[in-house]
């Protein structure tokens, strides 16, 4: 494993699109989400996916420069074209607009359409709590989740994430695949060679793996309980759009040269127009920290609330550098070679 800086890295990121004739805006976003993403230990979704990026870029999947629009179809609603953007970049600015729509409304809520891969769900969430807001944000996937009870896929991993702001650390966070794991994640065991955990992954002919070369489908979280909660992603994606569903949609890493066409949905929530933003923190706070009390069943293991692990991390990261194994490593130096100057 090497560690890399992150003030460095991202202006070489940023450097690279740049070549690539990738706009400002959107080199600014994708970089800001990829490198916040890595330094809070979420992997799957962090700077491990640049080099994937950088090749639908040039294939033509991503659209360097897009023009935005969208429709306002309520007071507190609209639907948002990305005409093929980066996903970081489109979702970024709709859920801008569904904050504005908050603030105005009381709650705001985007449906994107015509988008790509949008990184980590949390990222959009973070831009909400920034402003006072609960952030919702939803988008759907390629098909590589078993559908229960089958041995065939139909909808992808589908992820729910809820950003809350807190009143003495870091915004409480729920940022979960309605899988056992997530496709990226599985994309990184391949890499690396380490098994995965029982029950996460089917191979070709459906049967349970841990081995993650064999690995060609992913488990639904819990059961049907997880294929249903993707299946609701759906509804609020690709139907509420209009656009591609399940197994309709192009995998992330077949096919570059086609757009995948993506549907996301984002909602913020006005905290003012319920509770004071001060004492809404601050119950929140209070519930946190109530259930880290709680007796843990394991002294070594503390109760934690969802982004407790991140918020470590995210702190050790900061200090001593993100950490990539040598195969990621090797595909960022090949698109610059100034990579060695961010190591550790």
């Amino acid at each position: 494993m090497k560690l890399l800086h992150h003030a460095p890295l991202r202006t070489i990121l940023r450097d690279i699109l740049k070549k690539r004739g990738v706009c400002a805006e959107s080199r600014a976003f994708v970089v800001e989400s990829l490198v916040q993403t890595s330094l809070r230990g979420v992997d799957s979704h962090g700077i491990a996916l640049f080099p994937h990026y950088c090749r639908a870029a040039q294939s033509g999947r991503i659209n360097p420069a897009p023009r935005f629009s969208y429709e306002r179809t309520g007071a507190s609603t609209a639907i948002f074209d990305a005409d093929h953007a980066f996903g970081q970049h489109a979702g970024a600015e709709a859920m801008l607009l569904a904050v504005e729509s908050a603030k105005a409304s009381g709650v705001g809520a985007v449906a994107v359409t015509r988008s790509s891969h949008f990184g980590a769900a949390a990222f959009y969430g973070f831009m909400a709590a920034d402003q006072d807001c609960l952030g919702l944000s939803f988008t759907n996937a390629g098909s590589q989740v078993l559908a229960f009870n089958s041995v065939k896929p139909f909808f992808g991993t589908n992820p729910v994430c809820l950003v809350a702001p807190m009143l003495n650390e870091g915004p409480f966070c729920l940022d979960m695949a309605t899988s056992a794991v997530s496709v990226n994640k599985l994309r990184n065991h391949k890499r690396n060679g380490k098994p995965l955990m029982p029950g996460q992954a089917y191979d070709e002919k459906g049967c349970l793996t841990e081995n993650p070369q064999a690995a060609r489908y992913v488990a639904p979280l819990g059961g049907y309980k997880g294929f249903a909660l993707s299946m609701m992603v759906e509804l609020l994606c690709g139907l509420l759009t209009g656009g591609p569903v399940g197994a309709e949609i192009i995998q992330t890493h077949e096919r570059l040269e086609c757009k995948r066409n993506l549907s996301q949905f984002f909602t913020a929530v006005d905290i003012a127009r319920f509770q004071p933003p001060p004492f809404f923190k601050a119950r929140l706070q209070k519930l946190a920290d109530s259930v880290r009390a709680l007796p843990p069943a394991k002294e070594t293991e503390p109760v934690l609330v969802p982004g407790d692990p991140e918020k470590k991390c995210f702190e050790q990261r900061i200090a001593e550098g993100i950490p990539v194994d040598d195969g990621l490593y090797a595909e960022l130096a090949e698109l610059d070679p100034r990579f060695k100057s961010v190591l550790v």
